[in-house]
């Protein structure tokens, strides 16, 4: 088996593991009005959606539920069905914001798997386009993204 080194994700594995009394970044915003702060692009009746504050690629989202559970057979039904059409729902504005050429659509469950936040479930949806992995990751320790958080949410939240 071949092996492919990435030692630059330390640094970002580093910065995502919440202390033990940090508040839940998702709770907090789903608490608080102030959703440009808070990186909240979309609210449905149990979900929301975030832009990851460490993006793998521009645009990449999270969607969450409301509520505060870490595994699929904690959400009800409703919950569950609501946070499918939501992600298909911000699939379908991030094709027209966007214009990426596929996406990455995954859940990471438990903290062994990669949940960054192993107690509150989330998607996460990542824009590809072809051609968008290059060498900086590599010879630079650096990861190229195109535009700002700021920038994003604005365009995710004022279309048109």
């Amino acid at each position: 088996m071949d092996q492919l080194w990435a030692p630059w994700r330390l640094a970002y594995a580093k910065l995502q593991a919440p202390k033990q009394d940090d508040e839940c970044f998702v709770c907090r915003g789903v608490r608080e009005t102030a959703d440009r702060e808070n990186l909240i692009v979309f609210r449905s009746e149990h979900s929301v959606v975030c832009l990851n504050k460490f993006p793998y690629n521009n645009g990449h989202l999270l969607v969450c539920p409301k509520a505060h559970k870490g595994q699929l057979d904690e959400l009800t039904e409703a919950e569950l069905l609501d946070s499918q059409l939501v992600l298909r729902r911000m699939i379908a504005v991030l094709k027209t914001a966007v214009n990426p050429d596929g996406f990455n659509v995954g859940l990471n469950l438990g903290k062994a798997a990669g949940a960054g936040v192993p107690g509150h479930l989330h998607w996460h949806i990542v824009p590809r386009w072809n051609g968008d992995t290059n060498f900086m990751p590599i010879f630079a320790d650096v990861k190229v993204i195109v535009q700002s958080l700021d920038s994003l949410w604005e365009l995710l939240t004022n279309p048109g």
